[in-house]
């Protein structure tokens, strides 16, 4: 029995978790959940952003699935995940975006998979504040170091599941230093993979091809701020922040995440969509090499997607959060 800390968040995050337990034990997965907390509900209840339980419990199980989470606004506290990311050094945010029957969208043609580094860049909270000036200043520092270990990661995945190519978005044409490192990195890394292509754009060009024609790219590689953006131009390709899965990922520690927001709008009224989630949690059953429950998931859950009238209401369907996990067990 393989132990994984589970952190639900806020805003509809306890529902979907609820429906993805279910999934799991009606699947029979040899996972059991230790569960802790963390953003505006234990800051509410217990006046912490991350609990120092929740660190112990990360640091003792090294795996994760993370509900949706919310960071009081307007109050000067830094980005929960943000922290979590930096902290445990989780420096490969892995984002597939694939294709799904029944889930209409331009594109019917669309696998590729996104790393993005997840430590650095714009990101890394060196930001300047010049009262007497009003000039703002905030700092994108990478390292070498640290483009080195995301390009790898990105080299590695492809060339554990076949892909062909690899594809580094950057800026170094305007980016002199910070762009040019990456992007030297890049070209370096890929001398070591000679039987998978490598190439590179800038990022406005990047954009523009993935929505003109976005099965030309496989494996995606890039820096912390244009990954952000691209990933969820990737998302929008296959219906949504709502349908695809994310994963944090160090040399020791994994945090599978569902990468869409809380939505407290809908919290509470039982309709959410959990595949986000559950796409995430079949991620992390591969990452721990439970690949057998994680197929079967999977295939549960394709075959449900597939089926508009069993969906949620954001696909179609008229199925309740719990209802549409029922459908996937169903099928299992």
């Amino acid at each position: 029995m393989r132990q994984v800390t589970l952190i639900p968040g806020d805003g509809i995050g306890p529902e979907i978790t609820e429906a993805v337990k279910a999934i799991f034990s009606a699947a029979n997965v040899p996972v059991q959940w230790e569960e802790e907390n963390a953003g505006q509900t234990t800051f509410d209840s217990i006046g912490e952003l991350i609990p120092a339980t929740l660190i112990a419990s990360l640091e003792k199980n090294k795996v994760a699935l993370k509900g949706p989470i919310t960071t009081p606004v307007g109050k000067g506290f830094k980005s929960v995940n943000v922290q979590l990311r930096q902290k445990f050094d989780l420096y490969s945010n892995v984002r597939p975006a694939k294709t799904t029957k029944g889930i209409e969208t331009r594109f019917d043609n669309v696998n590729s998979v996104l790393f993005r580094e997840n430590t650095e860049g714009l990101y890394s909270g060196l930001e300047m504040f010049d009262e007497r000036l009003q000039i703002s200043d905030s700092v994108a520092r990478i390292t070498r170091v640290g483009c080195q270990k995301i390009i790898r990661a990105a080299f590695a995945y492809a060339d554990k599941h076949g892909c062909k190519k690899v594809t580094a978005a950057h800026k170094a044409n305007i980016l002199k230093s910070a762009g040019a490192m990456f992007l030297n990195e890049f070209h370096a890394v890929a001398k070591e993979y000679p039987h998978i292509q490598a190439d590179d754009k800038i990022i406005d060009n990047m954009c523009m091809q993935l929505v003109i024609k976005p099965e030309q790219f496989d494996v995606i590689v890039t820096t912390n701020l244009f990954g952000d953006i691209i990933s969820d131009i990737c998302a929008g390709l296959v219906g949504g922040l709502g349908v695809v899965a994310g994963a944090n990922i160090g040399d020791d520690m994994a945090i599978f995440e569902a990468v869409h927001g809380s939505a407290p709008d809908i919290a509470g009224k039982g309709i959410a969509n959990p595949t986000a989630l559950l796409r995430s949690a079949i991620m992390m059953l591969h990452h721990i090499d439970l690949k057998d429950e994680a197929n079967r998931i999977e295939a549960a859950l394709e075959a449900t997607l597939a089926n508009k009238a069993e969906c949620t209401g954001d696909l179609g369907g008229k199925a309740s959060t719990m209802e549409f996990a029922q459908h996937i067990i169903a099928k299992l």
